[in-house]
């Protein structure tokens, strides 16, 4: 299931930069807005695959 998240986003120098709008901690950077989009996903299937799971895990111990 793919979701939708607001990438907000500003110029620092040369270079976008982003962050998810509905996912705290979601940052990203790129020389255009495809280098940008294309980033800014990548950090959010590794926060999604690496992060997520092992805040389930220590949630499930309490």
């Amino acid at each position: 299931m793919e979701r939708l998240f607001t990438l907000e986003y500003w110029m620092d120098d040369e270079w976008y930069i982003g962050k998810l709008k509905e996912v705290p901690g979601v940052f990203s950077q790129g020389e255009t807005l495809d280098e940008l989009e294309t980033n800014i996903r990548d950090a959010y299937h590794m926060m999604v695959e690496f992060w997520l799971p092992s805040f389930v895990r220590r949630g499930k111990g309490r």
